[in-house]
């Protein structure tokens, strides 16, 4: 990925941020404040924000303008931040929920296969589906 692609990386000063969402730079300086976005410094110490962090300004910047004070605004920023959290944790678990059903079912299968195929301990299972010794599936 190319640097420039990266929607995470501090490139955009306060300067630059309030011109292309006309805002006022004091308007930047209490929202890091605030700390509803706070922006990673520069070695001199400059405000260096993202895309995704100018993407949050400009909806602060709209929930402000409707009126909404700043800490209501950090709060809700906060709840969808963690909204995303618990639905990336969510699809992690339907997927690790769903192989662990893929394995479930083969298990059973095997297990079906070994206990109509009348396997004794002795006997071993080489993975597939058949039973012991190439013996068909008797389901």
């Amino acid at each position: 990925m190319e640097p420039f692609d990266d929607d995470d990386l501090p490139l955009y000063t306060v300067g630059q941020v309030a011109e292309m969402l006309s805002l006022k730079q004091a308007f930047l300086r209490r929202v890091d404040q605030l700390q509803v976005v706070s922006p990673r410094r520069s070695n001199g110490g400059q405000r260096r924000y993202t895309r995704i962090e100018i993407r949050v300004i400009q909806q602060v910047a709209t929930m402000a303008d409707e009126g909404m004070t700043m800490p209501a605004i950090r709060r809700i920023i906060e709840l969808q931040e963690r909204l995303a959290e618990v639905t990336r944790e969510r699809d992690e678990l339907a997927t690790l929920l769903s192989d662990v059903s893929a394995q479930r079912s083969l298990l059973a299968r095997q297990l079906r296969n070994l206990l109509s195929g009348g396997v004794t301990p002795d006997r071993s299972v080489a993975g597939s589906d058949e039973g012991s010794q190439g013996q068909p599936d008797r389901r």
